[in-house]
């Protein structure tokens, strides 16, 4: 269903008239919800009017969301938030730093306050001031997508390319700005980006769209739109409606324009923006590139999101850090939470084992000989216990998939790992599902092969290894599986979303195949993650001591 939005630029604490009108205009129209852009409260609030609405005598007739904006939110209203009450009947902080997904499935990324340069690293603590780092950005490019963009800032040279910006002589002093908020709207590419505006007046500045389109989603096309205040002087525009649509874009709309955000090097900015695939499914960045002689150079462990030095690591998705590698959950798991309810798991079960070293494959060549003696065994182990854990979970229904893809251009090695009924593993069915999709897309042709690190098989390759463990007839547990080798050279295209394409097919679910579309809010993947350390609490050997 289509969702209808609202949308108000500042209010300043005219509670009684702003949500007044938006009765009025909700009994015509029906909003799925609205948002106020901006600052909801003023600075010298009227007190009687805070009270009416921190007691429900305010009637807001839809879920209304809002962030903080420039100045400081009430200590009542602050107070209500730390506490975890309701602030008025349907008005819902979102947080300064947060990303929402509404029950209209609508993808809200906010990011309140103004740009602190006084905090030169990390992210802000206090969710309440007015005020964001550089951190608060970048750590939002974790998203990858939004429906909505929420800002307090605008994003910096957002008038670029902009005859209407030009006509309103619009331009870097008209507003607060920030390359980083630049940068996230150019990672997320949200279809409305909306802000506040200063002053009494409103610029919705023309459709813009990147300079490369998305082969399988269409065009990205994103409208910036900062509202004036609520009830100004020059009755500039300050309420905004429209029904979002999600369908895809094949053709710009007319008047749109290139990218403003758009730079002469911009190989650059489509690595990073592909490396925010952070514990994500192997991008698809590089098909898109692969028909450039010239690579850009591969980001170093600052710049990966595979590595914990990385400032930018979403650390809440970290499950278990052990001497040489780490498990985490992936994001936009194939399996939703429910999944495999029935076996007695409530979390999607799809993890990321990932080595420490920053290397593009495990072998002696790319990290050390000694380094990868310590690494692969480790990582083993992780694999191991992942699969006693799921095996002991289910009693025994579920077994699990774990694959890796080396090849000589991979910005950081990983394994994959993911349950799956045991039934499927022992019948054989996840064994030809592997092949007949490989023959299918000529990959080639797997053979069974046990074998340790990369050094052992040299080239590029796909390994899979298939897991369970069934009932025997002494009631005990006999393994059933097989680890299987698919090689393959620079002439071959490997699909790197062919194996989440098999598991969805035999999972049955080919709607959550693109990773990208099932990309969970922070809140529900660290949901996921408490779910899983309370599961693996007995299998986790980086929490035995000695």
């Amino acid at each position: 269903m289509a969702a209808k939005i609202f949308v108000f630029g500042s209010v300043n604490g005219q509670l009684r008239s702003a949500f007044g009108k938006l009765s009025a205009l909700h009994a015509k129209n029906t909003f799925s919800f609205a948002i106020v852009t901006g600052n909801l409260f003023s600075e010298a609030q009227d007190d009687d009017q805070l009270t009416d609405l921190l007691d429900g005598r305010i009637e807001i007739p839809c879920p209304t969301y809002f962030t903080v904006g420039a100045i400081p939110l009430p200590a009542r209203v602050v107070e209500r938030i730390e506490k975890d009450e309701e602030i008025g009947p349907n008005l819902h902080y979102l947080g300064k730093r947060s990303v929402t997904k509404t029950s209209e499935g609508v993808r809200i990324v906010a990011l309140g306050g103004v740009l602190d340069m006084n905090i030169v690293a990390g992210l802000s603590t206090d969710q309440h001031e007015p005020i964001h780092t550089e951190g608060d950005a970048k750590a939002l490019r974790g998203a990858n997508n939004a429906d909505v963009l929420l800002t307090a800032m605008w994003p910096a040279d957002v008038w670029r390319n902009s005859r209407k910006a030009k006509d309103m002589q619009i331009g870097p002093e008209t507003a607060p700005s920030s390359q980083t908020i630049a940068e996230l709207c150019d990672v997320l590419k949200p279809r409305y980006h909306f802000s506040m505006s200063p002053e009494n007046f409103c610029f919705e500045r023309e459709p813009f769209f990147p300079e490369a389109a998305d082969e399988e989603k269409g065009v990205a096309i994103t409208r910036f739109i900062s509202l004036a205040p609520w009830a100004n002087t020059a009755k500039a525009k300050s309420m905004y409606a429209f029904t979002l649509n999600r369908e895809a874009v094949t053709t710009p709309p007319a008047g749109s324009t290139l990218t403003p955000f758009h730079k002469s090097a911009p190989k650059k900015r489509t690595t990073e923006q592909a490396e925010f695939s952070r514990f994500g499914h192997d991008d698809q960045d590089h098909r898109r590139r692969k028909h450039r002689r010239e690579r850009s150079p591969p980001p170093g462990p600052d710049r990966c999101f595979f590595c914990l030095s990385n400032p930018n690591l979403p650390t809440h998705m970290v499950c278990s850090i052990a001497e040489d590698s780490y498990l985490a959950t992936a994001k936009g798991p194939l399996p939703a939470a429910d999944t495999f309810k029935k076996h007695g798991l409530d979390f999607p079960g799809h993890l990321i084992i990932t080595p420490l070293t920053h290397a593009a494959s495990l072998s002696a060549a790319a990290m050390g000989e000694e380094e990868v003696k310590r690494t692969f065994p480790e990582m083993r182990r992780f694999r191991e216990s992942l699969q006693g854990m799921v095996v002991s979970v289910s009693k025994r229904k579920l077994g699990a998939v774990t694959w890796e893809i080396n090849r000589a251009r991979n910005i950081h090695v990983h394994w994959q790992f993911m349950p799956v009924p045991a039934e499927m593993v022992s019948k054989g069915l996840v064994e030809a599902g592997f092949r007949v999709l490989a023959e299918d897309m000529q990959l080639g042709k797997f053979t069974a092969k046990e074998f340790d690190t990369a050094d052992e098989v040299p080239g590029d390759y796909f390994r899979v290894w298939i897991w369970a463990e069934e009932d025997d007839d002494l009631g005990g547990g006999r393994v059933v599986g097989k680890s299987l080798l698919l090689r393959f050279d620079e002439g071959v295209r490997f699909d790197l979303q062919y194996p989440r394409k098999v598991m969805a097919k035999l999972l049955g679910l080919e709607e959550r195949t693109i990773w990208q579309d099932v990309v969970q809010s922070e809140e529900e993947e660290s949901a996921d993650v408490a779910a899983f350390r309370k599961a693996f609490k007995e299998w986790d050997f980086t929490q035995v001591s000695g």
